[in-house]
């Protein structure tokens, strides 16, 4: 005859074996789940991170060719101020004096050579044609920064 105490002893045994199975195998499951998951994630960490490289160089790119256009401009209207400061000069001879209009013609050639510098340099010596200009006269720098607000603020301000 079989004991009733021990077969249900085995039953309560092998109950305790399969539940400790399952949460071994809930375990591992987690855990490769969780490797997963962490997978997953670096993967499209990597791609975002890709793809803000992308904008980013994109960003540069279009910002190094507007630069360049406003540097065209710029230059574009210098000449033409030069040009305009050279028309006028035979008038301000005429109502000023000989003295003045050769002034005018002097600074009309040097606002044109100025322009002409501009258009040859490149961004990158600009820039640093800039920097080494707030080297030596950082007083100077702020006052022309200072001046050019105030300047641009009075141009764009609506009266």
């Amino acid at each position: 005859m079989v004991d009733a105490t021990t077969s249900a002893g085995n039953g309560t045994e092998s109950a305790k074996n399969h539940f400790s199975k399952a949460v071994e195998e809930a375990k591992a499951a987690a855990q490769a789940l969780a490797e997963g998951l962490t997978t997953e994630a670096k993967v499209r960490s990597d791609e975002a991170k890709d793809k803000a490289s992308a904008y980013a160089a994109d960003a540069k790119v279009k910002a190094a060719g507007m630069a360049d256009e406003g540097k065209a401009r710029a230059s574009q209207a210098i000449v033409g101020l030069s040009k305009m400061i050279d028309d006028n000069a035979t008038l301000i001879e005429e109502k000023v004096g000989p003295k003045y209009g050769e002034y005018a013609r002097s600074a009309s050639k040097s606002i044109q050579d100025a322009g002409l510098r501009l258009d040859e340099k490149s961004l990158e010596e600009l820039t640093e044609d800039a920097r080494e200009f707030v080297r030596k006269s950082p007083g100077l720098a702020i006052g022309l920064a200072a001046a050019t607000g105030f300047m641009l603020s009075r141009l764009f301000s609506s009266k």
